[in-house]
């Protein structure tokens, strides 16, 4: 029997896990093992929000070795992270600055000032990719703005991945599917848009031309000395989510569900008129020239304050003491840019329900109640502008990563969205990186010969709709107001 040993370094905003993944060529089989898993998180730094990243290195090390240490032999390593932030580095591979994170506010207001020097239809058609205010973009133009002595010594602009393959290899690669999310690549030529970076006030000689998925970065030399395959993954963890998601027909969405919610759907070309623009939708780069056509939503990192806020250990507990509660009494927007990062998340979100003379949710129970039916909501809101977007009906969603393992919200969003939710993977972006691996490796063939996979070896549940939930009538009364209101018009 053929065994392929693969490691996945998987990067998230709340934690970070180095995965062994062991192939068996013959059988088809993908098993994962987790090798070492540690906290990532923000920090505060000489005024600024910043990530560990010397912290983050030491722990992706500390993996890799305790694999070594166990005598396996490792047949290659890719890692993944979030989109938009970057480390800067000197001509001697310094760092320059510190690594500020997407939360920080040094971008505040420079999304609105690029809209109106630059154009906001004439930024959209160059990148397709949606307004946030923390999109590198604007953060390279705080950067240069607020401190330029730093501008001289700057010669290299990795993301966050690519850095970290740097440090594993000393060998640069601007990885595409992460590069997309900078709002800075051209959507037509695949390359950094010249216009773009000028308003940014970066230099492209930062940067090289993005690579797509599936090349060998360099080599990451093991204690024992034997150089192992560091492979240029979909790097953007939510590319690597969607590349696990067993998507089969052209009428599946997908919403890789974590700190942060994105839902979409695959495409073979972009989605950039007036409609797209209008709803905010971003077209990222996936594996095997597919777009990745989607929204942000703000997810799950609301429920992730309130339990740092409120000091809950027992997520079970506290889901249970929320399902007993009646549904939709407090409403809120998630994707409001109050919530991007307040200094009290519940204050914050029971101020939004007094501002709109709703019901305060005070108990533990009651926050989570809000979190869970207004995340509901606002994933029916955006799978039907997807749908309006290409002209037709989703028939299923499938829910991956961390957040599918919440059974309440899982239901609320089949009730919600009114179409059938299959959840799992939990582990889709350690499970993505794995696939490009074994295509590079010559194992698979693409991505949907890794599907056919991960449908067979992936523990995976379905949630029904039902339409006399509480939640389905809310949405059925909001949509019929809307009618009466379209009609009226």
């Amino acid at each position: 029997m053929t065994f392929r040993n693969c490691v996945a370094v998987d990067l998230g905003a709340s934690s970070g896990r180095v995965m062994l993944a062991r192939y068996q060529r013959e059988c088809r089989s993908l098993t994962l093992r987790e090798i070492h898993r540690f906290k990532n998180g923000l920090h505060s730094q000489n005024g600024y929000v910043t990530w560990n990243v010397d912290s983050l290195e030491s722990a992706i090390r500390l993996g890799l070795n305790k694999v070594c240490e166990e005598g396996i032999r490792i047949d290659s390593i890719g890692i993944d992270t979030w989109g938009v932030d970057f480390v800067l580095l000197d001509q001697q591979g310094q760092r320059v600055g510190l690594p500020v994170a997407y939360r920080d506010s040094r971008s505040n207001g420079l999304m609105a000032q690029a809209q109106q020097q630059l154009g906001k239809r004439d930024i959209y058609q160059r990148s397709g990719i949606q307004f946030l205010p923390f999109n590198t973009l604007y953060q390279l133009r705080a950067l240069t703005e607020q401190q330029p002595e730093l501008i001289p010594h700057i010669a290299h602009a990795l993301l966050m991945p690519d850095y970290f393959s740097y440090r594993l290899t000393g060998k640069m690669n601007w990885e595409y599917t992460n590069a997309t999310t900078t709002q800075l690549v051209n959507i037509n030529s695949d390359d950094w848009d010249e216009s773009l970076l000028a308003w940014s006030g970066a230099n492209k000689a930062w940067f090289g031309r993005p690579t797509h998925p599936g090349n060998v970065i360099g080599h990451w030399i093991c204690p024992q000395g034997n150089e192992i395959p560091v492979v240029a993954v979909a790097s953007h963890d939510t590319a690597s989510a969607v590349i696990a998601s067993p998507l089969n027909g052209s009428r599946a969405a997908y919403l890789s569900s974590g700190t942060w919610s994105l839902m979409g759907f695959e495409s073979q070309t972009p989605f950039t008129n007036d409609t797209a623009l209008a709803a905010n939708i971003t077209n990222e780069g996936g594996a095997e020239g597919r777009y990745r056509v989607l929204k942000n939503i703000m997810g799950l990192w609301l429920l992730q304050r309130v339990l740092q806020e409120r000091q809950i250990n027992d997520l079970p507990a506290l889901i249970a003491a929320t399902q007993a509660l009646p549904a939709c009494r407090f409403i809120i927007n998630p994707n409001d840019d109050r919530f991007i990062n307040p200094d009290e998340m519940c204050s914050e979100i029971q101020a939004a329900c007094r501002e709109m003379a709703q019901p305060i949710p005070e108990s533990d129970a009651e926050l989570a109640r809000c979190i869970f039916d207004s995340l509901a909501l606002l994933y029916a809101d955006v799978l039907h502008e997807l749908a309006q977007l290409r002209g037709e009906d989703f028939s299923q969603l499938h829910i991956v990563g961390g957040g599918c393992q919440n059974t309440l919200l899982n239901q609320l969003c089949a009730d919600a969205c009114g179409i059938r939710v299959i959840a799992g993977p939990v582990e889709a972006s350690t499970l993505g990186n794995i696939g490009i691996q074994l295509m590079t490796l010559d194992e698979l063939n693409n991505v949907d010969d890794f599907r056919q996979v991960v449908s067979t070896t992936a523990n995976l549940t379905t949630f029904t709709p039902n339409p006399d939930s509480e939640i389905a009538h809310y949405v059925a009364r909001i949509h019929s107001t809307r009618q009466t209101k379209e009609l009226c018009a």
